[in-house]
């Protein structure tokens, strides 16, 4: 799916708005980035970064993560492409992209330029949708975001394509695709893949993520987070959110 860019820029303003006016989608945010925060390396030297930070919600746990968009807010720390990154080689401890690797058009070309920057046995860490029988039965009606799981990948970027000529593209399941289900055959050259972690949380989808609305009440929500602990026995069939860390090993 190929828009105007300006729809990334519309969108972030939007999730703003929303994010403030829901306490209980900051909430289970909050559980995600502590995931996330779970899978940094203390003994890494160098900075941790987040690509596509959207909202910044991400330094409400990880103060200390730079964070970096496509655009300019009052709120991102400095303007980032994954495509042509400003950073210097092997610099960074950690790279995280969240709900970020869905919107690369050329995973390929993204992931030789990430994978640049890291130090060596540098993560990268991604959060994801999930397509479980669940996320694609959610993700795919109530989401605006195609999520083409039988769509071609293009791993690399064609000759004479730039960084600057990027434009709005979405594959919910682009992830899923790659590292949890492994039907899209690409070699990950550079990369040793530490962990695949499906997600379990229909807590997240009661929440109406940004565009939706919230359903039930205090009590509802904890008999949801009960069933979010059994059900996690069945992640092919109820997952929501995938969690993929992947360390660059020497070349």
């Amino acid at each position: 799916m190929a828009t105007s860019l300006e729809q990334h820029r519309v969108e972030i303003a939007r999730n703003r708005d929303l994010w403030l006016g829901k306490p209980r989608l900051r909430a289970i945010y909050r559980d995600f980035y502590r995931s996330i925060a779970d899978r940094i390396d203390p003994s890494l030297a160098g900075p941790v970064v987040e690509l596509g930070s959207g909202i910044g919600a991400i330094k409400d746990v990880l103060p200390q993560c730079l964070t970096t968009d496509l655009f300019d807010h009052p709120w991102i720390d400095q303007r980032e492409n994954a495509y042509r990154l400003s950073f210097d080689s092997a610099t960074l401890s950690h790279l995280i992209l969240f709900d970020v690797w869905h919107h690369l058009r050329y995973p390929g070309t993204a992931l030789r330029e990430l994978r640049r920057v890291l130090r060596r046995n540098g993560r990268l860490i991604l959060f994801e949708p999930a397509a479980s029988w669940t996320g694609r039965l959610v993700y795919g009606c109530f989401h605006h975001e195609p999520l083409g799981l039988n769509e071609p990948l293009t791993w690399e970027a064609p000759d004479g394509v730039s960084p600057d000529d990027a434009d709005y593209f979405a594959a919910q399941g682009a992830a899923t695709r790659l590292f949890w289900w492994k039907t899209d055959k690409v070699a990950l050259e550079g990369w040793s893949v530490r962990e695949v972690t499906p997600i379990v949380s229909f807590t997240y989808f009661a929440s109406g993520g940004f565009s939706g609305k919230e359903r039930g009440g205090a009590l509802f929500q904890s008999a949801l987070k009960q069933f979010d602990a059994v059900a996690s026995r069945w992640p092919r069939l109820f997952a929501a959110r995938l969690l993929v860390v992947l360390e660059k090993v020497a070349d």
